[in-house]
């Protein structure tokens, strides 16, 4: 069985950093894209940011230039580097992962809290 475990959400200040971490574990061998998505009160689920195996990145608009996505390939782990944080960053960040186990899996992780006051 494959799960993603995410950690380092919290609450931050406006114009503060954060680091989010997302681990994959169990037998894997392989990962395709790994995406981050929020969630905020009263709204849809988006997406935030997106790495491909190959490394290519992608992002919504409201985080470019301020999030960035990379991944450590040994570790099986994703990040998601937020500077310049703005209340309307609030939200559960979840991890997804397209792994390549005994079979494919689209696997997600639990959500980590994010909020941006003061």
């Amino acid at each position: 069985q494959v799960q993603l475990v995410e950690s380092g959400g919290g609450l931050v200040q406006p114009g503060g950093s954060l680091r989010l971490s997302c681990a994959a574990s169990g037998i894997i061998f392989s990962i395709n894209a790994m995406v981050w998505y929020r969630q905020a009160p009263g709204k849809q689920r988006e997406l935030v940011a997106v790495i491909t195996s190959g490394g290519s990145t992608n992002y919504a608009d409201s985080v470019k230039g301020r999030f960035t996505i990379s991944r450590d390939y040994a570790k099986n782990t994703v990040y998601l580097h937020m500077n310049s944080l703005k209340a309307e960053d609030t939200a559960v960040y979840y991890c997804n992962a397209d792994v390549v186990s005994n079979r494919r899996y689209d696997v997600w992780g639990q959500g980590t809290q994010v909020t941006v006051s003061s």
